[in-house]
């Protein structure tokens, strides 16, 4: 026995350990108390009862850029700006207009009348009333004298000594302003209708007479009654008087009869002189044309062309000089 013992092979770790385990019973499942489970080194993450609402980020919307509106409608328009064309004094003088500082004559002593009517009717305490410093100057047809007279009654306006006179060419198919008054054509009224964008002050000409400036009447445009007929009209007019209560604005427009632009510019304004000629103008032609610019609730007539008066009147004459 000793022999055999002393050559017996030693027992792996493996077979040492059955001797005190059950390994057999380990494999079919019967381990149960056996083997102690190895202990965790981490403590269970405990449940949560409510769960967390989901992330939201906070988005603050970004407005879109705010684009100003294109508009001559900023409160006033200030004094205007440019140089200063000189009006052709000679030819005032051939066709009759009022020159300015001269002598008085017949035709300046009528329209110092008429003015007084004008300006009794547009300013009330130094301030304009009812849009009456917005003044339009129609005849019902052509060659009756409106241009002749809104140019006159401008110039008798300018000689006021706290006035500030715009005279405006609407008369956009047959302009005759400038012309008569030997200043250039250029950008006027009818562009700052079509063009939202253009600062109407621009296309003002100022002229050697301080207190006298001119629109004209700018591109010729094929459905112009449309454009005055538009609310951009009365915004251009309210700008050209805004922030200047001693402005008054004066505008020739085509006779009433012969153009349906003057029946719409009466719209936008307070006062309307409408110039009947003498001998020429029927009274069915006048109420036509009354009834065509009713819209302007201050109409009133102007005699022109009168040869012969039955009162006697002579004015120029008592100024020394004869009236022509």
């Amino acid at each position: 026995m000793a022999g055999q013992s002393a050559h017996r092979k030693p027992r792996s770790l493996i077979e040492r350990a059955a001797d005190h385990y059950d390994f057999r019973s380990a494999l079919r499942g019967n381990a149960g108390d056996t083997v102690e489970p190895m202990p965790s080194a981490f403590e269970p993450i405990p449940a949560i009862e409510q769960p967390l609402p989901p992330f939201t980020p906070d988005i603050v919307p970004v407005p879109a850029p705010v684009v100003p509106l294109p508009t001559s409608f900023v409160p006033q328009v200030d004094a205007w700006s440019g140089i200063r064309h000189p009006i052709d004094r000679e030819k005032l003088a051939q066709v009759g207009i009022i020159v300015p500082d001269s002598e008085a004559t017949e035709t300046s002593e009528e329209f110092r009348i008429v003015k007084r009517r004008i300006l009794s009717a547009a300013f009330e305490e130094g301030h304009p009333k009812d849009r009456g410093n917005l003044v339009l100057v129609n005849s019902a047809h052509p060659n009756e004298g409106k241009t002749w007279c809104a140019i006159n009654l401008a110039m008798s306006l300018a000689a006021e000594q706290d006035m500030d006179v715009l005279l405006v060419d609407g008369d956009f198919a047959k302009p005759g302003v400038c012309e008569r008054l030997g200043l250039p054509e250029g950008t006027g009224f009818m562009d700052a209708l079509v063009d939202p964008y253009l600062p109407i002050e621009q296309a003002v000409l100022r002229t050697d007479i301080p207190s006298l400036s001119v629109l004209p009447t700018g591109r010729h445009v094929t459905n112009d009654t449309e454009f005055v007929a538009s609310e951009r009209t009365r915004q251009v007019l309210d700008r050209l008087v805004a922030g200047h209560p001693r402005r008054i604005v004066i505008l020739d427009s085509p006779p009433a009869l012969a153009a349906s632009v003057a029946s719409e510019l009466a719209r936008h304004v307070g006062q309307t002189v409408l110039v009947v000629r003498a001998d020429r103008t029927t009274e069915a032609a006048l109420r036509d044309a009354v009834n065509l610019i009713s819209a302007c609730p201050n109409i009133r007539l102007l005699l022109n062309g009168v040869k012969f008066s039955s009162s006697g009147r002579q004015f120029g004459t008592y100024y020394g000089k004869t009236a022509s």
